[in-house]
């Protein structure tokens, strides 16, 4: 399927935790939920002042999270269609990156602002602002049972944050210390996925600080790109263990700049500046 409707690039794509709906977000201002299964648009969330550029479905997959480069964060419910009234301020420049936690209590940030903030979802309050690195946040993830954070910045570092303290517990960094797009912890928690400006993607062992594994095979030097995925018009998919390229998946007219996979990993969804999501699906004898 190809999914249009947005005006401009597309900055984010995410299936809600259930597999039943498509969120994307795009630098046209709007947020569009989409039917997983069918393609239909089933709302278009408007309400930001500028382009929204990362978006975050709570465990629920009732609430969906907006951030923005209008510096807030929003609160949508995907039922109605509707913005919460309450919008999350405070970051001083483009909010960049978002995750919810594990419960939906919390909402983690990262921000041109150089700083990562963790959220109070109940109370639209910031709990604690964490002076994360010296070059904006490019990318924010909760581990799997909530109590870490790590985030990644162009000045080249990932971080590994106690959620409860706030403590860095970790820092990481290759030789080469190339600006780093996005940052993913493995479902299995164990691991940290990071997406480079020197074509590389690259899985970190977080505890031991070792890069483990360096995934290469597309071109990316400028592009803020999701965890694993990225060329011109292209998204490729790697074997985790031995590196090699699976598949190339090619149809965008433009840079691919998100991705993302169904719960059951049956869906791929890509989205580019091209304006348009793809839904791809895994032929059944594979």
């Amino acid at each position: 399927m190809t999914l249009r409707g947005h005006k401009r690039g597309v900055a984010a794509v995410r299936f809600s935790p259930n597999g039943k709906w498509i969120a994307s977000c795009s630098a046209d201002c709007t947020i569009k939920v989409w039917n997983a299964q069918t393609g239909t648009l089933v709302h278009t969330l408007e309400g930001h002042l500028a382009g929204v550029s990362t978006i975050s479905w709570a465990p629920d997959s009732i609430v969906l999270a907006s951030g923005s480069d209008d510096k807030s964060i929003r609160l949508w419910d995907v039922r109605t269609g509707k913005c919460m009234p309450t919008a999350l301020t405070g970051h001083h420049n483009y909010v960049y990156s978002i995750a919810f936690s594990p419960k939906g209590n919390m909402l983690v940030s990262g921000s041109y602002d150089e700083a990562v903030f963790l959220w109070d979802v109940r109370t639209a309050r910031v709990m604690r602002s964490l002076p994360a690195h010296s070059d904006p946040v490019s990318g924010v993830d909760f581990v799997r049972d909530g109590t870490l954070v790590a985030s990644c910045s162009s000045d080249g570092l990932i971080r590994i944050w106690d959620s409860n303290t706030g403590q860095c517990l970790k820092t990481l960094v290759h030789e080469d210390n190339a600006p780093v797009t996005s940052v993913r912890f493995s479902p299995n928690g164990k691991f940290v996925l990071a997406a480079t400006l020197d074509s590389s993607v690259r899985l970190w062992k977080y505890v031991e600080g070792r890069c483990i594994k360096t995934y290469q095979g597309h071109v990316n030097q400028k592009f803020s790109i999701n965890a694993c995925f990225g060329e011109y018009g292209k998204a490729v998919i790697w074997d985790v263990n031995t590196k090699k390229v699976l598949q190339v998946l090619t149809g965008h007219e433009d840079v691919v700049l998100g991705v993302d996979s169904s719960p059951d990993s049956v869906m791929v969804a890509t989205c580019s500046l091209d304006g348009s999501i793809k839904v791809w699906k895994n032929s059944p004898d594979k």
